[in-house]
């Protein structure tokens, strides 16, 4: 990335949304009626919204034109019949299959493919939480086989979402092959910082997946910010076209699954795309079932026309540029001012290094979401942990998963805040890593079974005093 990557926006503002402005004091009642957890606390209390990326974007006219075009019938509409055709060209495969939104995708998918019986194993470069959720659900387990070269989060290595193909195959041999049914490469990698997938290991997955005779997808909810990393950091590639290097990468794999709500542009919506029609057969089965007719898949027609409209967009190199490069300024400036992150930046969001900044904080006390209340409590600015609370508790053991590293993540909607809202979120986090040693830990009040992040309920923990 070039010392200043910050372009101006490639698009027009044309209406605004009033922001809310609330005292320290307001934040700290909204806080503790929230029990302590950041997703409790209203909306309407959020200054700067950095939450999550997913489903928090804001559409263009030419999709805004298309939600009020889109025709609702149940089977068939015109708006399925443009969402088909875009998609079938933007990812290379016949069959496409919407769903309400990324997680009933991985729904559909795993419960077709995965077979409880077999405990079957799904090795990958860090599942997600809904992802992980789902395998769980079925009876599976999920293996990381990422790189080392994640180990080390200030280095420069471009692509730290690769799979290491070495890992890959000793989980496979250590499963059994007829355990594991697929492997999943999520683009880019969300546990891994946003960290990008390269086109090179693409494809060597794709020879230890034929190696042992199993299926390859991708958790594609970011597929376009990855290919737009492969442009600008993979040699041989930086004279090719967007959707040519996305096309390059669904080449190799068996089909996909992705949250429309990312780089789909859209609030709403999820797919499934495969190649084999045997699959699809399965899967609309089954989609019928959960989410509804095969055409419309839990969305209006509406929804469908500007998800459409987004596919091609996001396409768009001038829009990557700007969205990359605003995630990088937000990175850089946090990163001069000493605030420890995963460098280089991602593509959707920047990952403080909370593993870093409270070294000293026991796991048992979450450190991640110290941070993320003590962020909400200085500025109003909502972010998120993904750490061992995402990470939830191992099912055989009842014990707390711990990721190689804690992490907050400040994901950044696409299309919505400017360089002087980064600018803001700045100064807060700086203020907050400065008043580390003042951050007191947490513990459960209440803590459901799954994706307990979502619902848990805390409170704060007494720091120790020393008696030297």
């Amino acid at each position: 990335m070039p010392e200043n990557p910050y372009p101006f926006e490639p698009f027009k503002i044309k209406t605004t949304e009033r922001i809310p402005i609330t005292s320290r004091e307001e934040r700290e009642k909204i806080l503790t009626d929230a029990k302590g957890n950041i997703f409790n606390v209203p909306a309407r209390t959020i200054t700067i919204d950095l939450l999550t990326d997913s489903g928090t974007g804001a559409m263009s006219d030419a999709q805004w034109g298309a939600l009020v075009q889109g025709d609702e019938s149940y089977a068939g509409s015109r708006s399925w019949e443009d969402l088909q055709a875009t998609a079938q060209v933007v990812f290379g495969m016949p069959y496409i299959l919407p769903a309400h939104q990324g997680r009933g995708a991985e729904h559909l998918l795993f419960t077709v493919l995965l077979d409880r019986d077999k405990k079957p194993v799904i090795p990958g470069n860090g599942h997600f939480d809904t992802t992980m959720g789902h395998i769980d659900w079925a009876g599976g387990t999920g293996v990381d086989c990422i790189g080392d070269w994640a180990l080390d989060p200030e280095s420069d290595y471009p692509f730290k979402g690769d799979i290491d193909p070495g890992k890959l195959r000793s989980a496979i041999k250590e499963a059994g092959v007829d355990r594991v049914p697929l492997v999943l490469i999520t683009i880019t990698a969300n546990t891994a910082a946003g960290q990008p997938v390269s086109m090179k290991c693409i494809c060597e997955v794709r020879e230890v997946c034929d190696e042992f005779g199993i299926g390859l997808y991708f958790d594609a909810a970011r597929f376009a910010e990855n290919a737009y990393f492969i442009k600008e950091r993979e040699e041989g590639m930086g004279d090719k076209s967007i959707a040519e290097i996305v096309t390059m990468m669904f080449e190799p794999v068996d089909g996909a699954v992705m949250s429309s709500k990312k780089d789909g542009l859209v609030n709403i919506g999820g797919l499934v795309v495969c190649r084999d029609k045997k699959l699809y057969r399965r899967l609309a089965s089954m989609g019928t079932l959960f989410e509804g007719f095969p055409t419309y898949g839990g969305q209006a027609g509406r929804d469908l026309a500007a998800l459409a409209v987004g596919l091609r967009e996001v396409l768009h190199e001038e829009y990557l540029r700007w969205r990359i490069g605003q995630t990088y300024y937000l990175g850089k400036r946090l990163r001069d001012n000493g605030v420890p992150i995963v460098w280089p930046p991602g593509g959707h969001a920047i990952y403080l290094n909370i593993s870093k900044i409270l070294p000293d904080m026991p796991l048992s006390q979450y450190p991640g979401v110290a941070f993320q209340n003590a962020v909400y409590l200085d500025s109003g600015v909502r972010v998120c942990e993904i750490g061992s609370v995402m990470a939830g508790r191992d099912p055989e053991t009842g014990e707390d998963r711990h990721p190689r590293l804690e992490f907050v993540r400040l994901a950044i909607p696409r299309r919505v805040y400017t360089q002087t809202h980064m600018d803001y979120v700045i100064e807060s986090i700086t203020r907050v890593y400065e008043n580390r040693d003042k951050l007191k830990g947490v513990r459960f009040i209440y803590e459901p079974k799954v994706l307990r992040h979502f619902t848990a309920e805390y409170e704060e923990v007494e720091k120790e005093v020393s008696k030297t």
